[in-house]
């Protein structure tokens, strides 16, 4: 069984992810309403899912006002589905037996 990825088992950057891996492209005021955190929390979070290869980050202007978007990378992609395939084994684990002395 593998380890659990530590970068996608922290809990807000789950929820990040998963919500990343159903739309092709989230702005950061999307994922600031969607996830709950504050600006400096998404911003911090964003960073270590970009350094990790899962996220890629595009930063553009829209007039005069910075704009952010979000995209799973393939790796990301492949990441959390190993994560979650890790998690379903951790589970499989719990249930192979009912009784805890056999």
């Amino acid at each position: 069984m593998n380890d659990v990825d530590r970068v996608i088992h922290e809990p807000a950057r789950l929820r990040i992810l998963t919500a990343l891996s159903g739309v092709d492209v989230a702005d950061f005021q999307f994922l600031l309403s969607l996830i709950g955190l504050t600006k400096g929390n998404l911003a911090s979070h964003m960073d270590k899912l970009e350094r990790s290869g899962y996220v890629r980050v595009d930063k553009s202007f829209r007039g005069k006002f910075p704009h952010t978007d979000y995209r799973l990378t393939p790796e990301g992609r492949k990441a959390l589905q190993d994560y979650w395939r890790t998690v379903d084994e951790i589970r499989d684990l719990s249930g192979a037996s009912p009784d805890p002395r056999v």
